[in-house]
């Protein structure tokens, strides 16, 4: 059975750091919320340190007893604790600490297949957004810039819904992927306003999509780019959201992938 554990415990100051891009590297660990993505990170192995839960969880969340039982230590703590832990307006009733888990730049480039960039975006919403689309679209990985959000923030980690635990993902500079995206003999494609149309010519050899900034656009990145794309509009919006821009190139580069272009 597990263990009450009392809201002042010295465990819980080290979870509660994780709440912060400091602690969570420092630490090698992030927190997982919620019974779904729970599921979603035991499907995808990742390993798991502690679990967190109210009582009510306890008793209605199977997966739960079910990781006691596989030895993943299970903490029971009352809700105003649960609410210390959580970075959400309603929490859940159950959290999870987790290894970080970070590829290097030859895994994501592994699988003849396109690649995500994240050229430092630092919304975290829209960063887990893409990740999603670039788990539903095909992509090999995401290379997450290192000036831009930690891709274990909390809010990115709900937003990818399952996909961060799926995919490869690395950290790094422009110039470490304009290395590794030439001794790997991939194009690099940047998305910017003053880009050429998007056609599917662009993506005919597993390339390296980067997206840049909405306001800032592609900043350094953009030296490292072999050719520019942009999203043809025809309605009066000026520019689009990067989620959607991103996920609108990943969708036709995977399009093209699925047709055995690539």
């Amino acid at each position: 059975m597990a263990e009450r554990l009392g809201a002042h415990a010295k465990r819980l100051k080290t979870v509660r750091e994780l709440l912060t891009v400091k602690g969570s590297r420092e630490q090698g660990r992030f927190l997982i919320e919620g019974p779904a993505l729970l599921a979603e990170a035991r499907a995808s192995s990742i390993e798991l340190d502690d679990v967190f839960a109210s009582r009510r969880a306890y008793e209605q969340v199977p997966q739960i007893p079910e990781l006691e039982a596989s030895g993943v230590p299970v903490w029971i703590v009352d809700g105003r604790t649960i609410e210390r832990l959580s970075d959400v307006e309603s929490p859940t009733g159950v959290l999870a600490v987790a290894r970080r888990r970070l590829a290097e730049l030859g895994e994501v480039l592994s699988r003849a297949a396109p690649v995500l960039v994240l050229a430092d975006l630092n919304d975290p919403g829209n960063c887990g957004t893409l990740v999603r689309s670039a788990d539903a679209f095909g992509a090999s990985g995401v290379i997450f810039g290192r000036h831009g959000v930690d891709p274990y923030h909390p809010k990115l980690v709900r937003s990818a819904v399952g996909s961060l635990f799926r995919l490869p993902i690395a950290l790094a500079s422009p110039w470490e992927v304009a290395d590794a995206a030439k001794a790997a003999g991939r194009a690099v494609i940047g998305l910017a306003a003053d880009g050429s149309a998007l056609a599917l010519e662009a993506f005919a050899s597993g390339v390296l999509i980067i997206v840049g900034h909405e306001r800032r656009g592609l900043g350094p990145w953009e030296a490292i780019c072999d050719s520019k794309v942009a999203i043809p509009m025809r309605g009066g919006a000026e520019s689009l959201n990067a989620a959607v821009a991103g996920s609108i190139a990943l969708y036709e580069a995977g399009k093209l992938r699925k047709m055995g272009d690539l």
